[in-house]
């Protein structure tokens, strides 16, 4: 049977809708490991991790999945999360290609970190799927009008001006931007344009849709058990941190300008976990908490970050980072928000060296930290 026709049979049948939820039904097996945090909360969280990246998948592979119409969309976001996502980051990703040109514009806003980047999904000599670099424009680099205005031009053949390179494998477009404070800082707010292409979308195929429902099921899995493979990995170290390399962490391309140091926390109610580090000098540093499905904890409630911009110093310029149940009074606390275990990630962005933070476990009451500055 021809795949067109195949994709009309399964769409009339019905039969693209059961493949679709049994294959859902394969990803619930993560949740389930024996390696997996079995008490209420961990393993609540595992299932709605699942119709999370349901959501997300979805909505990238059906609803924004076509290159020719490009849309910027902000995921993660504070109910659609993986990969320990950054809380002080505003993400936008787009489906792009490589064989195709683009406009990026918009306005620039008052956010202080802001970069640019294009990747292809490739798979690894053991059979992973990771994001691989294949272009990057950072905000130091990007020329603003005075008006605060700007233009990038996304494609293969440089262009004058602000570029931001595409290869013939490149199918996804990320910007991401860093807040320093929240509250008060305006994010860039922009608009992606395929240029030559198409004036509206054709009608939704038969073909097209079983694409999509294969593609977000098969996303929804490969996402599940590679953040889960990176927990289990950390799970054998726990309270420290260590940077990537050797782990599963190191095949993934990340921002180029950061480093990233990994770990897994473990520590009972009555306890803190201290973490101290000299501080190198940096563009930026950032701490998160996340639970154990490598998500961030929910920080719109709660305090489960600290950054360079945001932190107490102690007086020789280092850091004290107190991760526990409720706040010591002392150092930076971070809120486990529940949990009693998870995982952590240290980022350090353009830093001289790349200091490895001392960690501890104390008992809370008796908890102390040196005086800050």
């Amino acid at each position: 049977m021809k795949r067109s026709n195949r994709a009309r049979h399964d769409i009339a049948s019905g039969k693209v809708w059961e493949e679709f939820c049994d294959s859902l039904k394969e990803a619930g097996k993560v949740v389930l490991r024996a390696e997996t945090p079995a008490d209420e909360l961990d393993r609540a969280e595992g299932w709605r991790y699942l119709s999370r990246l349901t959501r997300m998948a979805l909505e990238s592979c059906f609803e924004n999945s076509d290159p020719d119409f490009p849309a910027l969309v902000n995921i993660p976001n504070a109910t659609s999360k993986a990969g320990a996502d950054n809380p002080d980051n505003y993400y936008l990703t787009a489906t792009v290609a490589g064989d195709r040109e683009y406009r990026l514009h918009g306005t620039r806003g008052t956010v202080p970190w802001i970069s640019f980047g294009t990747k292809a999904l490739v798979a690894t000599a053991e059979g992973h799927v990771v994001a691989r670099s294949t272009g990057s424009l950072e905000g130091r680099q990007l020329r603003v009008n005075p008006d605060g205005s700007f233009e990038i031009a996304v494609s293969r053949a440089p262009r004058p001006g602000n570029w931001l390179p595409l290869d013939e494998k490149t199918n996804m477009l990320v910007v991401r931007q860093t807040f320093f404070d929240k509250p008060r800082e305006v994010t860039a707010r922009m608009v992606l344009e395929h240029l030559g292409g198409p004036s509206k979308p054709e009608p939704l195929t038969a073909r097209r849709t079983v694409r999509a429902l294969q593609s977000a099921a098969h996303l929804v899995n490969r996402i599940a058990g590679r953040y889960a493979d990176w927990a289990q990995w950390y799970q054998g170290t726990p309270n420290t941190l260590s940077s990537t390399e050797g782990s599963p962490l190191r095949e993934e391309s990340v921002d180029p300008s950061v480093r990233y140091i990994y770990g897994y926390w473990s520590i009972e109610a009555d306890e803190a976990l201290v973490i101290r580090t000299p501080v190198p000098a940096c563009e930026l540093w950032h701490f998160q908490l996340n639970n154990y499905w490598m998500e961030s904890l929910d920080y719109r409630y709660h305090r489960v970050s600290v950054h360079k911009h945001n932190a107490r110093y102690e007086h020789d310029g280092s850091v004290t980072v107190v991760i526990a149940a409720s706040d010591p009074g002392v150092g930076n606390f971070i809120d486990t928000a529940g949990h009693r275990c998870g995982t952590m990630v240290w980022r350090w962005t353009r830093a001289q060296y790349q200091p490895v933070p001392e960690c501890r476990v104390e008992k809370l009451a008796t908890f102390q930290s040196p005086p800050v500055g």
